[in-house]
């Protein structure tokens, strides 16, 4: 069995190192991907060493827009293009020494993959998470499809600048939101990094508040809001909504109306949420009443509500709002104080959006300061039947259906007598067919339409007539699960064998990047909290991650975020190449902290790789020449090895290679020189770092099997008490000399020693010391005028 093969049930502790599975583009493995994965990598090289049974496994998110672009474009078909391109990608990580367990593969393009991302569907379907909703979508009237909010820029389709506009369609929608709470409360079970728990915080965005609802004037039907500050319902002056709200249809005769909503209609959600945007309206003519005040008050319409967040329908406090204040100042809406602050308030000038100040102009709340207002206010709402206690979320239902050919076939019949229903266990995997056209077609439907030996079937219940659906999965569908099915890539049966998934699972560590810290990990919580719940995951691993770790990001030369463009894209391929795998691995960890952001230095590269050629002389040098080593060479050796362990456990990877770079500057001027057992320590530790030349040098010592099947340097106590330590002086954070000292030497004892070194004492000369910092056994640094 290969070193980097994972052991299902092994006695060993496991280890499940997971890093995010690529999108195999033509582009290639880009600088990022070798970043992340060799951290990645490495961890699991080092752990491996430890004695732990590590998976740590690699596949192709391989489903999505860009294959199907280049696929209409090219006229290739996408099938190829992907295995083109996860070729590609394999040779590159090869070539990187990415110690993937390459028996584990998994691609969501393959049938017999995805036949379990269709039964989760289904399984969806049936516990009632999976329906047909018609949703409002962004679309492209030249490319004939939905676009996602990031596919619209400025309001023109990303793929063909056309105008797009907005437009309602049956999609299916999966319903999150019923985990809204269970996925919230799960993250206490993880030790997610804090930035991360923030994140799936405010994405679910639960607030408490109340459900009110506003009559209209001369209709028997009202208007609901919720609100999570009830206390400033008395300053409510008029309402908004959306313009896809249903109560505007029944108002588009008016011509401003309609071309207002005609207007909003070519924008995306994400360009009308935009804060700094001027805000515009029209009056929609209808008239609310404030159930608290029986005020009349206008309702107005405006592109800043939007129908995917709460109702659809806000009421409007311009005194306490901002964006209500500069949309009333525009309009000329009344503006009525509730909150008064200490001091008093000049409301003409801008609105009073602190949550502090004593409630006015506001009734049965008069005189209560705002924090108990807003208690005071959801209980006598209750009372009076105006209100009701609830809870809204940011989370919205997921759109899990796509107009587009390459994605995993959605596996539901409809049928005239039964409506829809799930295509039999039996007959999965619906497999995506191959086509020869893949533009969409004119109605906006799929591809898939067009093929009627795919679309005409018969419905599952009564035998008739029926039709597939056409629709296909989105990108997500294929990455929210795929950890699970590492666990066990071949089964056939069922989607993982329980024991196995109880083996490994959770995933010990997540590496990824900032951008997924929301929606693929909150997609991918949702769906193995929801195995869980259908006893498809066993019991007591409800949450699929224990932590999460975000990795930086590598800028171009110039300092900017890498881009065609702009010129800046380093290949990993070219620096392979030019000097080898092991010093483009070395310097990606030694370019900084694994979490930072960072800009690629081609003379740091060069730096790094003349380390790695001075390591591999000097281990040529000494080999099989030295009996033993100095006491203080085997007392460095022995620190380097635990120093670089414990970095390399908690991913300071940059720590790990500066700490080898100083052991390899002081050992080099040994004039014993350094025995085999000591480079086989060193041949070890620099192992996961640079596992080529680590496997060369293991070859030289003539050991048997390869290094990275070794043991960790053990380490010796004893040999580090006898060692010297040496502490660099500084002054004014310059470094000015060096000092050896004696492990347990006092540091009144250390500082004199210090301050009378040749270089120190006459740079210190006519001076005057106001501070001296001593950072034990490391460091003394003068702080002078």
């Amino acid at each position: 069995m290969p070193h980097n093969s994972a052991r299902d049930f092994g006695p060993q502790e496991k280890l499940f190192v997971l890093v995010e599975f690529p999108y195999p583009s033509g582009a290639g493995l880009h600088i990022g991907h070798a970043f992340s994965f060799t951290g990645g990598d490495v961890y699991a090289r080092y752990q491996r060493m430890r004695g732990m049974n590590v998976l740590f496994p690699i596949g192709w998110d391989a489903f999505g827009l860009p294959t199907e672009n280049y696929a209409i474009r090219t006229g290739r078909p996408p099938q190829e293009v992907t295995d083109e391109n996860t070729a590609t990608f394999r040779r590159q990580m090869q070539a990187l020494g990415l110690s993937f367990d390459w028996e584990r593969v998994v691609d969501t393009t393959d049938p017999e993959y995805y036949r379990w991302t269709q039964w989760i569907f289904i399984k969806l379907f049936e516990k009632g998470l999976a329906h047909k909703q018609e949703m409002p979508i962004n679309w492209c009237p030249s490319c004939k499809v939905g676009l996602a909010n990031e596919e619209v820029i400025d309001g023109h389709c990303e793929r063909c600048g056309a105008e797009t506009v907005r437009r309602r369609i049956s999609q299916w929608v999966v319903s999150i939101t019923a985990y809204a709470d269970r996925l919230l409360e799960g993250l206490e079970h993880t030790e997610f990094i804090e930035k991360v728990k923030i994140a799936q915080v405010n994405w679910i965005g639960r607030s408490q508040g109340a459900r009110i609802t506003f009559p209209l004037k001369g209709r028997s039907e009202g208007l609901e809001i919720f609100t999570t500050r009830p206390d400033t319902l008395w300053g409510s002056t008029f309402m908004v909504l959306a313009p896809e709200h249903a109560l505007v249809e029944t108002v588009k005769d008016n011509p401003a109306v309609a071309a207002y909503v005609a207007q909003t209609l070519r924008k995306s959600d994400m360009e009308r949420s935009e804060t700094e945007r001027e805000k515009t309206g029209v009056d929609s003519g209808l008239v609310a009443i404030n159930p608290v005040t029986g005020a009349e008050i206008p309702v107005w319409i405006s592109d800043f509500v939007l129908l995917t967040y709460g109702s659809g329908a806000i009421m409007a406090v311009p005194a306490h709002d901002g964006r209500d204040f500069a949309f009333a100042h525009k309009y000329g809406l009344p503006v009525t104080p509730v909150i008064e602050p200490e001091g008093g308030w000049d409301f003409s000038q801008a609105a009073y959006e602190e949550h502090a100040g004593v409630m006015i102009n506001s009734g049965p709340l008069n005189g209560l300061e705002v924090k108990a207002a807003i208690p005071a206010a959801v209980d006598w709402l209750e009372k009076q039947s105006l209100g009701q206690r609830t809870v809204s979320y940011h989370l919205r239902d997921w759109i899990f259906s796509r107009q587009h050919y390459w994605g995993e076939p959605i596996p539901m019949i409809t049928c005239e007598k039964h409506g829809w229903q799930p295509v039999p266990e039996d007959q999965l995997p619906i497999v995506l067919p191959v086509v020869e056209h893949y533009q969409p077609t004119d109605n906006g439907e799929s591809p898939l339409a067009n093929i009627a030996e795919f679309v005409n079937t018969t419905c599952p219940v009564c035998g008739g007539p029926a039709r597939r659906e056409t629709d296909t999965m989105p990108n997500w569908a294929g990455s929210d699960w795929y950890f699970l099915r590492y666990c066990d890539p071949h089964n056939t049966q069922t989607l993982a064998d329980p024991a196995k998934l109880n083996y490994w699972m959770p995933v010990d560590l997540y590496i990824g990047g900032d951008e997924h810290n929301t929606l693929h990990l909150l997609y991918s919580r949702f769906i193995c909290q929801f195995l869980y719940d259908i006893g498809a995951i066993p019991a007591g691993i409800p949450e699929p991650y224990r932590k999460r770790m975000s990795h930086g990001v590598i800028l171009g030369p110039d300092g900017f975020r890498m881009s065609k463009s702009r010129g800046n894209v380093v290949v990993p391929d070219e620096y392979i190449q030019k000097v080898g795998a092991d010093a483009v691995r070395a310097y990606l960890m030694f370019i900084g902290p694994f979490d930072a952001t960072m800009a690629w230095n081609e003379r740091a590269l060069m730096g790094v790789k003349r380390f790695l050629d001075r390591f591999e002389t000097f281990f040529k040098e000494n080999v099989h020449k030295h009996a033993a080593s100095s006491t203080r060479t085997a007392g460095l050796v022995n620190r380097v090895g635990r120093q670089v362990g414990e970095d390399l456990a908690v991913f300071k990877f940059n720590t790990a290679v500066a700490k080898l770079m100083e052991t390899l500057n002081a050992i080099s001027d040994d004039a014993q020189g350094v025995a085999d057992a000591e480079l086989s320590k060193l041949a070890r530790v620099i192992a996961p770092l640079a596992p080529f030349m680590a496997e060369a040098c293991w070859e030289l010592l003539g050991k048997k099997g390869s290094v990275h099947q070794m043991e960790w340097p053990a380490y010796d106590p004893a040999l580090e008490m006898e060692e010297k330590i040496t502490v660099a002086v500084q002054i004014n954070g310059k470094l000015r000399g060096t000092l050896e000292m004696e492990r347990g030497e006092s540091q009144e004892s250390v500082v004199a020693r210090a301050a009378a070194l040749e270089p120190v004492a006459r740079h210190l000369a006519g001076k005057q010391i106001f501070k001296t910092i001593y950072v034990a056994e490391r460091m003394v640094s003068f702080v002078v005028k």
